[in-house]
């Protein structure tokens, strides 16, 4: 909401350093894609708190392949696990212990994106979810919304979880193709506010990260 003659540099100081912790309407739906956006966007630091499965290609190493140099920094994620799977099950198979209380945002000063794995309900534990993690970390949730047969169903889903956990909605973003008639369901439902799509019609690369990640430089 520019224009308004007040935005002195004391004024948007603090939301410089602001944190958004990105999820998704389900797996594979576009989160790191959005996530690299964002960041270039934004020149923050990005954080995976739990990478399950492909650590020799992570979604860390795909954000700096994405950014380049228009990045902060890319901090090491809490929790390596070997197999893609849930968290809680992959942490079983590694003989991992993961608790809401191991999580700590890195400190910086740059505005950080925290990038969830799967959507807001997978279990990290036997007790806790990726979205009891989000409420814990105490961010803004942007939720990625992926166009697909039934993802009005789980997008409503997901945004009426978040809504009851109290956690503070920054909007949607969404991603693959476009149909108008989905997205404009989602927002009528739900109130929500449409921070941007990326709409991708050729693999994703540096330079069209650059281009997507043009819509969301008003964000902060």
């Amino acid at each position: 909401r520019g224009g308004s003659g007040a935005g002195k540099s004391t004024q948007k100081h603090p939301q410089m350093s602001a944190r958004f912790f990105i999820s998704g309407n389900g797996t594979d739906v576009g989160k790191t894609v959005v996530s690299a956006c964002l960041v270039h966007a934004l020149k923050a630091d990005y954080w995976k708190p739990v990478q399950a499965g492909g650590l020799d290609h992570s979604d860390s190493n795909v954000i700096q392949e994405l950014c380049g140099e228009s990045i902060g920094e890319v901090h090491p994620s809490a929790f390596n696990l070997t197999e893609p799977m849930s968290p809680h099950a992959a942490a079983d198979i590694d003989g991992v212990n993961i608790k809401l209380s191991d999580f700590r945002i890195p400190e910086s000063s740059n505005s950080m994106i925290i990038e969830g794995a799967g959507g807001l309900l997978v279990p990290i534990n036997r007790k806790d979810t990726v979205l009891d993690l989000a409420r814990e970390l105490n961010t803004q949730l942007i939720l990625v919304c992926a166009n697909y047969l039934g993802s009005i169903n789980h997008s409503l889903l997901s945004i009426q979880a978040a809504k009851h956990a109290g956690l503070e909605l920054a909007g949607l973003i969404f991603f693959g193709e476009l149909v108008e008639t989905t997205e404009e369901i989602v927002l009528e439902k739900t109130g929500a506010n449409k921070l941007g799509g990326v709409y991708p019609t050729e693999q994703i690369t540096s330079k069209n990260i650059a281009e997507y990640s043009a819509q969301f430089k008003k964000l902060i």
